[in-house]
């Protein structure tokens, strides 16, 4: 034991005892962590320019890829002008069913939405000088510069600092207007412009004077 520092011996001397000693294991009386409820995401609402894949279990010549028309309706074999818009993809299933059974015995309908475009509340609009105007779904965290991304960016004659946003909390309510300078955040970087959007936006891009 020559030549041990003070150190080391003691630590063994505190080894030795609790292997002599019964061992107590303390838990605790719960998982400390916090349990938090399970929350399920609200379900995309079908809109207008959306496309659907219809699958009818064990029927498949009842299945389709249908668009949905610019009046928010669909037809599929023996389903005529059923108004798909506004629905969830289960309702829609649901209808679907519901119509089937005139025809077909306990139907079972699986709806997909394959293209999304979204009900106009929930779309993102890109208007004037934007390489590709266009019309998105709103994503959660979406931002201008997401936005302009989807739209290939500006044109050569775009006015970009002269950007606005046009924002209405309630359909038909008071427009709210916010100034975006998105050649700076395209061009400099400036990611201070690159702001939050909100589902029913509407990005301006104005044409420059030359």
């Amino acid at each position: 034991m020559h030549g041990r520092s003070p150190h080391l011996l003691a630590l063994m001397g505190l080894l030795a005892l609790a292997a002599c000693g019964p061992r107590t294991v303390t838990l605790p009386a719960t998982d400390p962590r916090p349990v938090l409820p399970a929350m399920d995401a609200p379900e995309y609402v079908i809109g207008a320019g959306d496309t659907l894949s219809i699958v009818v279990y064990r029927l498949p010549e009842l299945n389709a890829s249908v668009p949905v028309r610019p009046d928010g309706r669909i037809s599929t074999p023996l389903v005529q002008d059923l108004v798909a818009a506004g629905r969830t993809p289960s309702q829609l299933a649901s209808a679907i069913e519901e119509e089937l059974r005139k025809f077909v015995r306990e139907p079972f309908v699986t709806v997909l939405v394959t293209s999304f475009v979204g009900p106009p509340a929930r779309q993102i609009r890109v208007i004037g000088e934007a390489a590709q105007p266009v019309a998105l779904p709103y994503r959660e965290g979406m931002s201008v510069l997401d936005v302009m991304i989807a739209a290939g960016g500006l044109t050569r004659y775009a006015a970009g600092n002269s950007a606005e946003i046009i924002r209405r909390e309630t359909v038909g309510g008071p427009a709210e207007v916010i100034s975006v300078r998105l050649s700076d955040l395209l061009r400099d970087g400036d990611i201070s412009q690159d702001l939050p959007m909100r589902p029913g936006d509407t990005l301006v891009i104005p044409q420059g004077w030359f």
